[in-house]
């Protein structure tokens, strides 16, 4: 069995500094995922110790985004071309390849999708971001029979996937042009094969965890009483090829026991497989 976490931790230094390490001594990770970084590889690495392998790839701009694969295991390969400059130098993707304990090649991502807005730019750039992802996930899905693509992507896929989606219907996050795209990787909820991994898709592993149930969530904002009314956003998700799906054991989000607990405004999304 292979356990994998994922999570935005929203700066590791302050992670750490705010509780992650008992977390993650406690957690039985195999695979560490994260997102926004925001750390130098000497820093990242001192604070995970000598136990971990580190693969990470920081953004050009300083204390922005930065993604990292974290693994026991020897990592065959890494990658974190994508195309384009202003996505490569964006500290947005990373791919490691490991062997699994049964033997079984794997190959993870860590992806950070940056938050938009509607009607800018920013926008226009997550739009780009996401058509350049969504070849490589074609590749990947067609070259590894074990493929896993972690992260925050920062889009509710459904409205299952958002407390208050009624209200987001027109902000970046919950636009449909951003849904088309999942609809894409997992398929539309109308369509029969929905999540079922058929026509080389992904399955969304929470959902298909979870079912039909209002989240659960994986963010929520730190104003107000967010965290305490449950008032979240499932945007941190497993996306796995249906043999890896397949050999699912358990999944959850790994969320604070309480708001003053919190070392991010993510939850870790943890799930094990069999392989």
């Amino acid at each position: 069995m292979i356990r994998v976490a994922s999570v935005n931790v929203n700066g590791v230094r302050a992670a750490f500094r705010k509780g992650m390490q008992p977390w993650l001594d406690a957690s039985g990770v195999d695979v560490l995922a994260l997102q926004e970084v925001r750390a130098e590889r000497e820093d990242l690495v001192a604070l995970l110790g000598d136990e971990w392998i580190v693969a990470n790839d920081e953004a050009s701009a300083k204390g922005r985004a930065g993604v990292a694969i974290a693994t026991r295991a020897h990592q065959d390969a890494i990658r974190t071309t994508l195309g384009p400059d202003t996505v490569d130098t964006a500290g947005r993707w990373i791919e490691v390849d490991i062997t699994t304990p049964e033997g079984n090649p794997l190959t993870i991502v860590s992806c950070y999708v940056h938050s938009g807005e509607a009607g800018t730019p920013k926008q226009d750039a997550k739009y780009e971001f996401l058509d350049i992802m969504s070849g490589r996930m074609q590749e990947i899905g067609t070259q590894s029979e074990y493929a896993l693509v972690v992260g925050d992507l920062n889009v509710g896929h459904r409205s299952l996937d958002i407390r208050n989606w009624k209200g987001n219907l027109k902000n970046s996050g919950f636009l449909p042009q951003e849904r088309a795209y999942f609809d894409q990787w997992i398929g539309s909820e109308q369509d029969p094969s929905y999540n079922t991994g058929s026509e080389g898709r992904f399955i969304d592993i929470g959902r298909a965890h979870s079912g039909e149930v209002e989240g659960p969530y994986s963010w929520w904002s730190w104003r107000g009483k967010a965290f305490d009314n449950d008032t979240g956003w499932r945007i941190d998700y497993q996306l796995a090829t249906k043999k890896l799906a397949d050999s699912l054991r358990d999944y959850r989000i790994d969320r604070a026991p309480s708001y003053d607990t919190r070392w991010s405004d993510h939850a870790p999304v943890i799930a094990d497989y069999d392989i």
